[in-house]
């Protein structure tokens, strides 16, 4: 059985997304991947090429503004070779994101992951987590406390550090690396019995 390769592509401005990055990371390990994390602002032509031979790719990126990093634009808009080649189609993706704010427009950078990933033709692997910290029984140390669904999202205190990167998002970062490994292998599997 093959082992399948996830890579971790983001940028982190402040050091929190870094620390998501990381969870998605452990999380992807944990559950038996060949795990990479790539910083999209530093990356080396090695490093495209892991991005080429993953079976998986994890965009991440704090929202600035509504959106994903510049940082992180300047590498998707980098990837136009490979839409041109076809050189991702049919890989797994996935997000995640964070901001100092509840919500803070996060969903509009998933969407912009979302997108960039369908136009390489790749399938999108969601959250799979209903909401939690909705109720007045539930917690705001529940997984996916901020209710998003198109992948992992987490808010930081624009006060405070990586170190204040809240537990629940990292749980919750965490079980999004779970989530795209045991798709991953899956695909994998199925590939290998076609």
């Amino acid at each position: 059985m093959s082992t399948p390769v996830v890579s971790i592509a983001y940028h982190s401005g402040f050091g929190h997304t870094a620390v998501l990055a990381e969870a998605v990371r452990a999380g992807a390990a944990d559950a038996g991947a060949e795990v990479h994390l790539i910083k999209v602002d530093e990356i080396t032509d090695e490093q495209w090429e892991t991005l080429d031979r993953s079976d998986a790719i994890v965009f991440g990126s704090p929202t600035y503004m509504g959106t994903a990093s510049g940082a992180f634009h300047v590498f998707a808009e980098g990837t136009a070779g490979r839409w041109y080649t076809r050189a991702w189609q049919d890989k797994l993706a996935a997000g995640f994101t964070n901001s100092a704010s509840k919500s803070g427009d996060k969903l509009h950078t998933l969407q912009f992951f979302q997108t960039l990933a369908a136009q390489h033709g790749m399938t999108w692997v969601n959250l799979g987590l209903l909401p939690g910290w909705n109720a007045s029984t539930a917690s705001e140390n529940d997984l996916n406390r901020l209710g998003f669904f198109s992948g992992a999202a987490a808010q930081s205190n624009n006060d405070q550090g990586p170190e204040g990167v809240h537990k629940a998002d990292i749980a919750t970062a965490e079980h999004l690396g779970r989530r795209v490994t045991e798709t991953a292998l899956v695909l994998v599997r199925g590939r290998a019995a076609a």
